[in-house]
């Protein structure tokens, strides 16, 4: 049976574990979810446990398989696809809750209280990315502190063995680098076959603390939502299309890391599998090294999609739609808030409350919100993965195209 089970398609024992933990989750209640919630907490503890590993030498091996000049041109082309796509998204939500209208008919409950964390602002933000201790950058899963070292030593180590004093040595340790980056896809190619379980286990917890009765309450915003999700994810399609990106063999190897964001509803925890799935596409490991990483924590496209939504909806439910004006400040606000709240606990509310304090709507129907979290953000992490995916795919292929122009005008001459 063992045999049979690791041998079978790894997504086809991902879709059966969400199907099941569904039906177990409406059927058993919640007593069944709070057996099988442990089940779930060790996948997530699996998953973090090859973050540092996996973030750090993927990185430092990638930046090291090309020059510095590529690596800042890759770093212009990763920023420019996150702010545009991070505004798309945003353009999206607000069009798609513009047709629909989410919230309409509804009353604001006014004695409804959120508790909303602070917002550090921008520039504590990026001062975050500087860890005063790499220890404790890596004790405290601080992505960003991560990517910054993984690339700080990265550099350092690529101008090393170029040098002629330390060439010999500075190779060897990027041997042993590479030998580690190597045993750490062993030990996640062994974590692979407790996905499915650790999926089944989440999804019925999750349905089982959701229920039917919120999903009915707050349905239309919740389909909404999904359209939203849908809509965005074939304009991924028509940009891969157009860089020239197969898209079935993009699905297939991207579905496992997207249904597994969907059941677990982290990026970051989704980063090895993430990883994994581009290495199996083929893209440029100095490449996906960087961006996926970066995107985890930065590149938000299904929030960014919640937050207009969320702001249509409060604007219905208030009986006051947005304007034009209105629409355009949150594509501005909502793009920079969704980049300068990386990394921060409760970054999903921060960016709500940041855009309706902003545009003068309603912090008290965020409570409403937040009734439907987990069913919202199951799909929206799910979008953020495949943003992710989907920047490291045309990247990579621009990238390629650069190149062999290159060789192309360095032959002629």
């Amino acid at each position: 049976m063992w045999q049979a089970y690791t041998k079978s398609s790894l997504i086809l024992r991902v879709t059966i574990a969400l199907v099941l933990g569904v039906a177990v989750g409406l059927v058993g209640g919640q007593d069944v979810a709070d057996w099988l919630a442990p089940f779930g907490d060790l996948l997530l503890r699996l998953l973090r446990f090859l973050i540092v590993p996996i973030v750090l030498f993927t990185l430092m091996v990638g930046i090291n398989q090309a020059s510095a000049g590529s690596m800042g041109r890759v770093g212009r082309k990763v920023f420019v696809y996150y702010i545009g796509t991070s505004a798309l998204a945003i353009a999206v939500g607000l069009t798609v809750a513009s047709l629909f209208s989410p919230g309409s008919g509804m009353t604001l409950d006014s004695s409804a209280e959120v508790s909303v964390p602070e917002n550090p602002g921008i520039a504590q933000v990026l001062l975050g990315v500087v860890p005063d201790n790499i220890i404790g950058a890596f004790a405290e899963l601080n992505l960003l502190g991560i990517i910054f070292t993984a690339i700080v030593f990265g550099i350092a180590l690529l101008k090393l063995r170029t040098s002629e004093s330390h060439g010999a040595l500075a190779e060897q340790l990027y041997r042993i680098i590479e030998a580690l980056n190597e045993l750490t896809l062993k030990v996640m190619s062994g974590v692979l076959h407790y996905v499915p379980i650790g999926v089944f286990a989440i999804v019925a917890g999750t349905v089982a603390e959701q229920g039917m009765e919120t999903l009915l309450s707050l349905g239309d915003m919740v389909l909404v939502l999904y359209i939203a999700l849908g809509v965005h994810l074939l304009l991924y399609c028509a940009l891969m299309g157009a860089f020239g990106v197969k898209l079935r063999h993009f699905f297939r190897e991207a579905r496992t890391p997207m249904a597994t964001a969907f059941a677990t509803q982290s990026s970051s925890g989704t980063l090895p599998l993430t990883l994994d799935a581009a290495r199996r596409m083929g893209l440029s490991r100095s490449t996906y090294g960087f961006s996926l990483p970066l995107g985890a924590t930065i590149n938000m496209d299904g929030a960014a999609i919640r937050i207009a939504i969320s702001a249509v909806f409060a604007a219905n439910v208030i009986g006051a739609p947005l304007d034009f004006i209105s629409m355009l400040e949150i594509v501005l606000i909502g793009t920079l808030v969704s980049i300068g709240t990386a990394g921060v606990p409760g970054a999903g509310i921060i960016m709500i409350a940041t855009v309706f304090s902003q545009v003068g709507l309603p912090i008290e129907t965020v409570a409403l919100l937040t009734a439907i979290d987990a069913l919202v953000g199951m799909g929206c992490t799910a979008l953020n993965v495949t943003g992710d995916m989907v920047g490291a795919s045309i990247i990579s292929r621009s990238e390629e195209d650069e190149q062999r122009s290159t060789c192309v005008d360095a032959s002629r001459s």
